[in-house]
């Protein structure tokens, strides 16, 4: 090698060299790719879904806990439920916690017109 194969060496990559730059980076934007769309949006749907889920909480929902413990809501406030998990048990629960609503009230409107029609 000589002093100046360095300088023939960056005239021959200066043609290609945003093309070369490119292929040695297109296989990481190809698993960040890949990642996002089997990884993080996934997750993020999740995410939504639970905080939609925990949002709609309502008083007469049978919900499950983190931990396990089923009960039924019987007040709901901000960011706390208060749950009957057994006859004369209840529990303050962070709406956090909530895993899974199991038996869904109907709507208060739909129960108004329900037993208005009935009476």
């Amino acid at each position: 090698m000589t002093a100046q194969d360095p300088i023939l060496l960056m005239a021959a990559t200066a043609d290609g060299g945003m093309m070369a730059l490119l292929m040695n980076f297109l296989p990481f934007i190809a698993i960040f790719v890949l990642f996002y769309f089997l990884l993080i949006r996934p997750q993020q749907k999740r995410v939504k879904a639970h905080q939609e889920l925990v949002a709609s909480v309502k008083r007469g929902d049978t919900i499950v806990l983190s931990s396990g413990v089923i009960g039924k809501v019987t007040r709901v406030e901000a960011d706390e439920v208060m749950a009957d998990i057994a006859q004369g048990v209840n529990v303050r629960v962070v709406k956090t916690m909530i895993t899974e609503v199991r038996d869904r009230t109907a709507p208060a409107a739909i129960e108004r017109k329900a037993k208005s029609s009935k009476a």
